[in-house]
């Protein structure tokens, strides 16, 4: 019977030990309530990030675009701490806040200093992902900034606006609506780095997932994790895709 043939075939791939040993049905399903729950901090951590960081980035991207040699140390500092952060893998970021600044603390008399050396494992690790994903994003704005055709300044300075209005009024929020697609991609990325806070000890899906293996020397456990991941990351790819088509039309139908 065909049945039987199919029962068979199954049961010699659940008895496989490559699959036992990665796609365990029965260890995946144990293992995915606290993979389930641990994955609730990454995603916290993604959501308390990305707020930062948007408005973060934003500050350095206008800064960078200041007019004027006054301006100059400015726009040179955010353009060192981009290039410096951008350049600094995430994990080094992360043992540094972790690490040093609790060390700082208590080295410190300053009440601000105590205060940032006595915060969670979480808070640490959304500290590390803004420092690092601000440079990034920062640059996507600053792309988005300069796209804007220069005719807009012009016409905004006829009307009287100062920089700061201009900004504001007109530059801005043609800039942010272009660099929504780049940004999401972005925040695909960081969400699948949230996973790398596991360094610092914060018990998230990917650390709980680890202990599971460990004990039960099977990395079912790992797959689990990435399901979860992909139930996060596949939509926005998608989202990400349609926007792209969607400007694409758009400018194709105003050329």
């Amino acid at each position: 019977m065909p049945t039987r043939e199919i029962q068979a075939g199954l049961s010699d791939v659940l008895e496989n030990p490559f699959f036992k040993i990665f796609f365990s049905p029965f260890d995946i399903r144990r293992a995915m309530p606290d993979i389930w729950d641990g994955f609730g901090t990454n995603v916290k951590l993604m959501l308390y990030a990305e707020v930062l960081i948007l408005t973060f980035a934003l500050v350095l991207a206008v800064i960078r675009g200041l007019p004027g040699r006054r301006a100059a140390p400015l726009r040179w500092l955010v353009i060192a701490y981009c290039d410096f952060f951008r350049g600094t893998p995430l994990v080094l970021i992360a043992f540094v806040t972790t690490l040093g600044l609790p060390a700082l603390a208590q080295n410190s008399s300053h009440g601000i200093s105590h205060w940032i050396g006595s915060q969670s494992l979480l808070v640490y690790g959304v500290m590390a992902l803004v420092i690092v994903y601000s440079a990034y994003v920062a640059e996507v704005y600053r792309a988005g900034i300069e796209s804007v055709h220069p005719s807009q300044r012009m016409a905004a300075r006829s009307l009287g606006l100062g920089y700061g209005q201009m900004m504001r009024h007109v530059i801005l929020p043609q800039a942010i609506r272009r660099v929504i697609p780049p940004l999401l991609n972005d925040f695909i990325g960081l969400q699948k780095d949230t996973a790398l806070v596991s360094v610092i000890g914060v018990l998230e899906a990917f650390n709980r997932a680890k202990i599971y293996a460990s004990n039960r020397a099977n990395l079912s456990s790992i797959v689990g994790v990435g399901i979860c991941f992909l139930v996060i990351t596949v939509p926005m790819t998608r989202f990400t895709d349609y926007l792209v088509r969607r400007d694409q039309r758009r400018t194709q139908a105003s050329a």
